[in-house]
């Protein structure tokens, strides 16, 4: 975000003066320092940048659309919402330009919400992206709040799944009334009884969900967001004239309702997300609820208490900011209904109320559902510990959680025992994306399997269940079966997939902790082929223990560098997770045992030199491939006795006692 607010300020900043240095004679001047050109560069910025984003119509909330981008993973919402902005005259730099984040675009999924405006046909229109997987729900349920309407996208051929469903029951709690948007309808497998069928299991989704009768008169369109066109009749060519998506647009502008808002009562704004600038310090993003805020106006936060409202800091607006397109530009006022980003204040965070200094009532913040999964984040304490990161203690590793629990709501953050930290989410896959920044930005740390978050009423112990479908080649189905029978999953539908030959969909419950690290077994034993959605469903009755679900592990008995010669003889073993060249350590985790014990090793030994020579001194040895673990893939590997290593450039696998008859003493006591 602060590429964005730079270039604009440079831009408007050099206007200025090259129009100064022409008008007059000019003088050399001694060079800025940095602070004192941002000082002067924020300074000159309002003179050129606010005039052009501030029009009568900001002001004006008949002409405002705020409307959401729902859908489940992959369905094709970032694709659309570039297609968007380019038909309304943005400039993108790249393809899903709306994934700021590294990580996003690595892995091609959204992880936090975005949002942006467009102007189309004299209304402004402020759209939010959403991402579409289960674990990241949060980013879902906190702007839901900040919009009238939603574009919920399906995918023509796969049509409504789980995380559809979750996202689908948000935006009805809400009250929006969704536009249905059958995306990749130019697939050769998409036809028009296709696209009907779909549409009838959105229609059963929605009453099943409670929809009232206005949400279920819901329009459809069909449209190729990689194409770039949408269409309110089913096509898969339009014409020339209509290879666009001004239909979409203007369906928009038609069935979402201009926001219900007060533009003369005091002004009042709910913050729905945070950003902290290098330069500008928190900027607070939300929907204005009541009012009109200018630069220079004169606010405070509050929070709400059991007793009430408490006023948490006052501070005065310095800048006002409205994302347009992928740039963000300077406004000097913004009225009722608008979506805008505001500087000036430290301590407000989301779900915190900013309003003019005569209103002491706080706005009702957005309820979230529980984390279901617990981590332990703890310092790093193995004989290896501090050769990478730069961060190593605990009060670093508390401070950058501390801080990741303020900007999303969907993670908690409890003090633990001896410089540890239990973090609770939604899934190991937003757990993992948080560990991966974290060590990207050279932290060290040891990492805990995850726990699943029980919960007691009246007597009896709950656990959280997900809703899972799954969809494989015929040939894979017995295999998948029984793997998710040993994980307490319960078939609830099972049928083959209408258009494709040899496909079978199951839909099942399955507990989360059984659900921990098979996402990498399912690749495995489909080949690669099988498609797995999952989505939070209820807390229901504890479904007694799982099945043997992994084997033992080879643990490592000698310190030093990892040597060919070893592991020539312990490939016999078992599966080897080493490379001859790493370090090892008392403790570590080198492979997978074939049998159901551990099994301790030494992968440091070296080959006796003598004098004598023998027939097979000068044999090269020829290890095979080993098995490298992702971060996914650990966090999902690791049983209850073992931790993660997670360093800057690499990853470990560890028991958490590293002494082997520690290992031993602890191994009698009865397990949870």
């Amino acid at each position: 975000m602060v590429g964005p607010i730079i270039r604009s300020l440079w831009s408007s900043t050099r206007k200025s003066f090259s129009s100064s240095s022409s008008s007059s004679s000019f003088s050399p001047s001694p060079p800025l320092s940095h602070s004192r050109f941002f000082s002067r560069a924020f300074a000159a910025a309002p003179a050129t940048a606010p005039a052009a984003a501030t029009t009568a119509s900001s002001l004006d909330p008949s002409r405002l659309r705020n409307l959401a981008v729902i859908a489940h993973v992959d369905h094709g919402k970032t694709t659309l919402m570039d297609r968007l902005l380019r038909q309304c005259g943005a400039d993108l730099p790249h393809e899903r330009a709306m994934d700021s984040i590294s990580l996003e675009r690595e892995r091609g999924i959204t992880i936090s919400s975005k949002v942006t405006s467009v102007s189309w046909k004299e209304n402004e229109l402020n759209m939010v992206d959403t991402p579409g997987h289960a674990d990241f729900g949060g980013e879902v349920e906190r702007v839901v709040g900040m919009v009238e309407g939603a574009i919920l996208v399906v995918d023509a051929g796969e049509g409504p799944l789980a995380q559809t469903k979750f996202v689908l029951a948000k935006a009805l709690k809400y009250g929006l009334r969704p536009i249905l948007l059958l995306n990749k309808v130019d697939r050769p497998a998409v036809s028009e009884e296709t696209c009907d069928e779909v549409e009838s299991l959105v229609f059963d989704l929605f009453a099943n969900l409670g929809a009232t009768e206005e949400q279920l008169d819901f329009p459809v369109l069909y449209a190729s967001a990689k194409e770039g066109w949408a269409s309110t009749t089913f096509t898969k060519d339009p014409p020339a004239d209509a290879r666009n998506m001004s239909q979409l647009l203007d369906a928009v502008v038609r069935h979402v309702p201009p926001p219900n808002a007060n533009i003369d009562a005091p002004f009042q704004m709910l913050v729905s997300m945070m950003e902290k600038d290098f330069y500008l310090g928190r900027i607070l993003t939300g929907r204005i609820f009541s009012g009109v805020v200018r630069v220079g106006d004169k606010v405070h936060g509050l929070r709400n208490k059991d007793s009430g409202a408490e006023k948490i800091e006052d501070g005065k607006v310095v800048k006002l900011m409205k994302k347009k397109g992928t740039n963000m530009v300077l406004t000097d006022c913004a009225g009722a209904g608008d979506i805008i980003s505001i500087a000036g204040l430290s301590s407000p965070a989301i779900g915190h109320t900013v309003a003019t200094v005569e209103i002491m009532s706080a706005l009702p913040t957005v309820e979230l559902d529980p984390p279901t999964i617990s981590m332990t984040f703890g310092v790093n304490d193995s004989p290896l510990a501090g050769r990478d990161g730069t961060h190593l203690t605990g009060g670093r590793i508390g401070d950058r959680l501390m801080a990741e629990a303020e900007t999303n709501l969907a993670i908690n953050v409890l003090p633990g025992l001896s410089e540890s930290f239990e973090v609770q989410g939604r899934g190991e896959l937003q757990l993992g994306i948080l560990i991966e920044n974290m060590r990207r930005e050279g932290f060290e740390l040891s990492v805990s399997p995850p726990k699943v978050m029980y919960k007691t009423e009246s007597g009896q112990k709950l656990e959280p269940v997900e809703e899972v479908t799954i969809e494989v080649n015929d040939e894979h189905v017995g295999l998948i079966m029984e793997a998710l029978s040993h994980r307490r999953a319960e078939v609830t539908d099972m049928g083959p997939v209408s258009g494709t030959v040899g496909r079978t969909r199951l839909c099942l419950t399955c507990p989360s902790r059984g659900l921990v690290g098979y996402r990498s077994v399912f690749s495995s034993d489909t080949r690669g082929t099988g498609f797995m959605h999952r989505a939070f469903h209820a807390y229901e009755k504890f479904r007694g223990p799982l099945g043997n679900v992994r084997k033992g592990v080879l643990v490592s008995m000698g310190f030093g560098t990892i040597t060919a010669h070893a592991l020539m003889s312990l490939e016999a073993r078992g599966t080897l997770f080493v490379t001859p060249g790493m370090e090892a350590y008392d403790g570590m985790i080198v492979g997978e045992h074939s049998r159901d014990t551990d099994l301790d090793v030494n992968p440091v030994r070296a080959k006796e030199l003598t004098n004598i020579r023998a027939a097979t001194k000068d044999d090269n040895v020829k290890l095979t491939p080993p098995r490298l673990m992702t971060l996914e893939e650990a966090i999902g590997y690791v049983a209850s006795d073992e931790l993660i290593e997670v360093t800057p450039k690499s990853i470990r696998l560890r028991k958490k006692y590293l002494d082997v008859n520690k290992r031993k003493a602890m191994s009698k006591k009865p397990k949870e």
